[in-house]
């Protein structure tokens, strides 16, 4: 955001980010696919989700009020914490506070399919705030704190404020795109697809890992120790599962 614009009481606006990401693995066996979630729980509890959330909370300069933390069995993870634009500032005997609503969220989903040996871990954040702030700050951070072989991006700027003027004011700062405050270095790297209706401040980005080496994608096997014909089929199945998740389709035989 560029300066800042002069307004008549609170900025009421609500900005909510909606950040999904998806890691893909292939486990060959039972034991392997229960060693992969594992791992993923261990890897990513709800200890480290914490601290990447107070990370984000500093990033856009919001104030902790309150953190709820869960680790779920058999796997996953939760985290939940409050936030204010501002300090809550001591008046004499009383407290004032600006009640804003807004919070930080996370919940981790560890999953595995028996029948195509494939694992998949999807993280939901959700970051939503009032008033002068906006989480798209966080975006590269975001992405660089997981193993980011696909994602789905929400924004959407509700509610109005007014200049001192008295005149509306339905979006406090300019908005084309969720790319526009992602590191070039970071798009580069994706395929990426844009839905937005800008008139109604709604925008809508997904994006999935261009370039993919098998070796990343194999749990407790070395892909020199594969024959040819078995790489091409996971590599096969890899594809089938990204992209399904990605376009939001179930594919199928033959399928392009």
């Amino acid at each position: 955001m560029e300066g800042k614009l002069k307004l008549y009481g609170f900025n009421n606006l609500t900005k909510s980010l909606s950040f999904n990401i998806y890691d893909v693995c292939y486990a060959e066996t039972f034991a392997e696919q229960m060693d992969y979630i594992s791992y993923i729980d261990q890897e990513y509890n709800s200890e480290r989700l914490t601290k990447i959330l107070v990370d984000v909370v500093e990033m856009i300069g919001a104030k902790i009020l309150n953190i709820s933390r869960q680790d779920y069995d058999p796997q996953g993870a939760s985290v939940t914490i409050l936030i204010a634009e501002d300090s809550m500032v001591p008046m004499g005997d009383t407290i004032v506070a600006h009640l804003d609503k807004s919070h930080v969220t996370v919940h981790t989903y560890p999953e595995y399919h028996p029948e195509n040996c494939l694992a998949t871990f999807r993280v939901d954040i959700d970051v939503e705030t009032c008033g002068k702030i906006t989480p798209l700050s966080t975006l590269d951070y975001l992405i660089r704190s997981f193993d980011s072989d696909i994602i789905t991006m929400d924004y959407r700027v509700r509610g109005f404020t007014r200049d001192v003027s008295g005149k509306k004011l339905f979006m406090d700062h300019k908005m084309s795109s969720i790319q526009n405050y992602i590191d070039e270095e970071i798009l580069k790297k994706y395929d990426i697809v844009d839905i937005n209706l800008e008139k109604a401040n709604i925008f809508h980005t997904k994006m999935m890992l261009k370039e993919r080496k098998l070796q990343d994608y194999l749990f407790k096997t070395d892909v020199d120790e594969l024959p040819m014909e078995t790489r091409h089929e996971i590599e096969k199945s890899l594809q089938k599962e990204m992209m399904e998740i990605f376009t939001g389709e179930q594919r199928y035989e033959g399928d392009r």
